[in-house]
């Protein structure tokens, strides 16, 4: 005679394959999150040291180049105050609810001309 417990074990098995297959994939998709927000803060940080130094064109570069994939720049000076800030969506928009922001601040260098060298 068989027991009715018998299919029981296969469906706590699937159940428990598919909760860990959940929990890795958030895992991976909270890794790439993080990962992504460490480069908009770099590319951030890097293209506001460029701009100070009167880069703007390596400025642009750099966060093409750091940033995650279709990542914007936003410019904003005020002064000698350089603003900057990076946005993007992390795992190239698998997660459109989200969006990775990143601003850094510079103080542009004086220019020879400014400081009253001679050119």
């Amino acid at each position: 005679m068989k027991s009715r417990d018998e299919g029981s074990v296969t469906v706590e098995a699937a159940l428990g394959l598919a909760s860990l297959t959940v929990v890795t994939v958030l895992l991976i998709a909270g890794l790439t999150m993080l990962t992504s927000q460490l480069r908009c803060t770099d590319a951030a940080r890097e293209a506001a040291r460029l701009l100070a130094r009167g880069q703007p064109h390596e400025a642009a570069a750099a966060v093409h180049a750091i940033a995650p994939p279709a990542a914007s720049l936003d410019i904003q000076q005020s002064g000698d105050a350089i603003t900057v800030k990076v946005t993007a969506h992390p795992a190239g928009g698998l997660l459109p609810a989200i969006n990775l922001n990143a601003t850094a601040y510079a103080v542009a260098e004086p220019t020879p001309e400014a400081a009253g060298a001679p050119g």
